[in-house]
């Protein structure tokens, strides 16, 4: 099953839900730090998630449990760029254990990553929405228990479209 998403929704099967996807809209020649969303058709990694917040998910993904030292790598010289990384760590990168909410529950999308090209983009997720669905860095956010029905239905088999 493919999940479609466009500016202001995410569609999976009969399902619609309200999704807000990067700043900088939807683009074809993503690059680090510009706010868009890359056009196209990705597969899910794995979903992470803070279990001090939300329950363990239920999905057809490899699942972990994010840590304090838990970060993502956004540096562009860096060999681990666009890869989980464990703080403190040398280079640019985002901690994935967030006061804000955000990273509560997320699923990695398959971007840039095989292979992986510097300066391409990273850290493109599918994760918890701000309360007021403000634009993401360039990923797709969802309300958390949207998020939960999604992320249940996910395999590694699941394709995501990402499109104008």
């Amino acid at each position: 099953m493919d999940i479609v998403v466009d500016t202001k929704q995410l569609t999976m099967g009969g399902d619609t839900f309200r999704c807000t996807i990067g700043r900088g809209g939807f683009s074809r020649d993503k690059r680090e730090g510009d706010g868009a969303t890359p056009i196209g058709r990705y597969q899910f990694r794995e979903v992470l998630y803070r279990a001090d917040r939300v329950p363990k998910p239920l999905t057809g993904l490899p699942v972990r449990a994010i840590t304090q030292n838990d970060g993502w790598c956004d540096d562009t010289a860096c060999p681990e760029y666009n890869h989980f990384v464990q703080l403190p760590f040398k280079g640019s990168h985002e901690e994935l254990w967030r006061e804000d909410h955000l990273y509560d529950l997320l699923a990695v999308i398959g971007y840039n990553d095989d292979p992986v090209v510097a300066g391409a983009g990273s850290a493109i997720f599918l994760h918890v929405a701000a309360p007021n669905f403000t634009p993401t860095q360039g990923c797709v956010g969802l309300e958390l228990h949207n998020l939960q029905k999604v992320i249940e239905q996910l395999t590694l088999n699941t394709v995501i479209v990402l499109s104008e």
